[in-house]
């Protein structure tokens, strides 16, 4: 691997994965929606495209043929806020996936990695359980399930490695969209009620750099076909993880838990499993919960007094 193209690549998870690859000496092709980017400084190995990444004949007209190796695609609108539930900008998303996917085959790329969704594994089970009625929300992941669905057989058909790493909850500095983390934060800063569900749900976060990182060696050393879990390896019931934010603020208001309904389900922790990950991979998150917390928490204090 030694150029690759970046989608989504001025995003939150975006722009830390393209500073990662330009620091292990990659040369990256960064395609973001933007006429300049905003989150992207310059670098002497990195070209930036302003793309509509739907503009497959743009993409083919103006992107070298066999220069890049790696396809890495995570632009995806709506991944955060009432844009979740919008199923027809769910199901654009995964028919631009496989479009992506199509592109890379045809400028050479030997490699197609997609950002998955643990979302993905809740879609499965939610949809085979009786009586389950999930929320609106969950159409996020069924944009993904449809992606990953169809790009397997189609790269199969087309003759191109699929690689899918499956994030578990991505957070830490620079990330503005109404995420838990963000918005929990965000409400001990601002002094508000605390509210949450029983939480006994299982759940995983893992810090921004760490999933830059992840994606590095996926890229680099994941088998075809793989799915590769993005996560801390230490994923626990989301109460535990909602009290340690509280013993690292113990000031805050009162964190109340069983007023928020859940209407989901719980996936078990084997689903949160990063074994294959770092057996095939070599990656192993670094920053444990607390610090990324801290450090989220500092710049969210930050830009507030700014």
């Amino acid at each position: 691997m030694k150029n690759v193209i970046i989608t989504g690549a001025d995003g939150f998870i975006g722009s830390y994965t393209v500073k990662y690859f330009l620091e292990q000496g990659l040369e990256v092709l960064a395609i973001g929606k933007e006429s300049s980017p905003r989150r992207l400084q310059s670098h002497k190995n990195m070209d930036y495209m302003q793309c509509d990444i739907t503009d497959v004949e743009f993409m083919l007209n103006n992107i070298e043929d066999n220069k890049y190796d790696t396809f890495i695609h995570l632009a995806w609108n709506g991944s955060a806020g009432t844009a979740r539930c919008d199923y027809n900008l769910q199901l654009k998303n995964a028919l631009c996936t496989v479009e992506c996917l199509k592109v890379a085959k045809k400028l050479g790329c030997g490699r197609f990695v997609c950002a998955g969704s643990i979302m993905e594994y809740e879609v499965e089970l939610v949809t085979h359980a009786q009586e389950c009625r999930p929320g609106m929300g969950y159409l996020y992941g069924i944009g993904k399930q449809t992606a990953h669905n169809m790009c397997k057989s189609i790269a199969t058909s087309i003759g191109i490695d699929l690689i899918w790493p499956i994030i578990t909850n991505a957070y830490g500095v620079g990330e503005i969209s109404q995420r838990f983390i963000n918005t929990t934060l965000s409400k001990i800063i601002e002094n508000q009620p605390l509210r949450f569900t029983a939480a006994t749900q299982n759940y995983d976060f893992v810090y921004i750099t760490d999933v830059a990182k992840a994606f590095y060696l996926i890229a680099k050393n994941g088998k075809p076909f793989c799915e590769y879990i993005i996560g801390s390896a230490n994923a626990r019931p989301l109460k535990e993880f909602i009290l340690e934010i509280q013993s690292v603020f113990p000031h805050a208001r009162e964190f109340q838990f069983g007023d928020v309904p859940f209407t989901g389900i719980s996936l078990p922790l084997s689903f949160f499993d990063t074994n294959r990950t770092e057996r095939d991979c070599g990656f192993k998150a670094e920053i444990d919960f607390k610090k990324g917390i801290l450090m989220t928490m500092d710049w969210m204090q930050e830009i507030k007094r700014c």
